[in-house]
């Protein structure tokens, strides 16, 4: 049975909140409904296959799903989204048959923002914790220095880090992360490191030699330039959870993820 764009919203509403499992019918595609859902949300983390535990699964990636699944999870995945873990794929019903299965269940993230506590310390780790990430780095093996030669400038080592960590996506589903820098205003002083669906662009001014204290600038639809001191983590940071900032993303979710782009299909 083809799953609709109605029909997948019609089924994740009769999921039960906070937590809840809904067993579908043997005539709905389990591989189409986990497609149809990468769709919206990204690269799912494998949490059982076959129905064995996948072995790097802990606590804050959603093990909650299997915990409500109570052993019966046949091959399910899950995506952070907000303050859920969704959950889908196989399950065994009450009678023993194997249907496919959807699942939610609360995602917490214990970490405090800093707020104003000043700018020393480690914003990539504050931005890992904030997003309550815990996969490997994706991308850590990048060849920056061909990178940085074929741009002709070194780039700041936060924003080298966070590639590495993060890989291709976006934090909230909505600020995407340049895997390289794009260098189309390069002669204005400017180099972007990311990017909105709103189109603003989100660049460095590169007029210092030293790439760790370029400031943000901001590149607005309109054309203007709106610039903030800080390095790129602490930017992310502050727009995450500061309902204050000019830039804020606070307004759409308390609790925040970083959405992984799916790379197959």
């Amino acid at each position: 049975m083809k799953i609709t764009h109605t029909m997948l919203n019609d089924l994740l509403d009769r999921v039960p909140r906070p937590s809840g499992v809904l067993y579908l019918s043997q005539d709905t595609d389990p591989h189409a409904l986990v497609e149809d859902l990468a769709s919206r949300h990204g690269e799912p983390r494998g949490l059982a296959l076959d129905g064995t535990v996948a072995p790097d699964v802990n606590g804050i990636d959603g093990t909650g799903l299997l915990d409500l699944l109570e052993g019966r999870a046949e091959t399910v995945v899950a995506w952070a989204h907000a303050g859920e873990w969704l959950g889908a794929g196989t399950a065994l019903d009450a009678q023993g048959d194997i249907v496919p299965v959807l699942a939610v269940t609360p995602r917490r993230i214990n970490e405090r923002f800093p707020g104003t506590a000043g700018r020393d310390g480690d914003w990539v780790e504050r931005l890992i914790a904030l997003t309550g990430w815990t996969l490997p780095p994706q991308r850590p093996d990048i060849d920056w220095a061909t990178t940085e030669a074929r741009m002709g400038t070194r780039l700041p080592r936060d924003y080298k880090r966070m590639v590495e960590t993060f890989g291709e996506g976006a934090f909230d589903a909505y600020l995407n992360l340049n895997q390289e820098p794009w260098d189309d205003f390069q002669k204005d002083g400017l180099l972007v490191w990311a990017g909105t669906e709103h189109e603003n662009l989100y660049c460095w001014q590169t007029d210092d030699n030293d790439p760790d204290r370029w400031p943000v600038t901001i590149q607005t639809l309109d054309g203007e330039n709106v610039t903030f001191d800080g390095s790129t983590a602490e930017f992310v940071c502050r727009i995450l959870v500061e309902k204050d900032h000019p830039f804020t993303m606070a307004h759409y979710f308390d609790t925040h993820w970083f959405m992984t782009y799916r790379t197959n299909t």
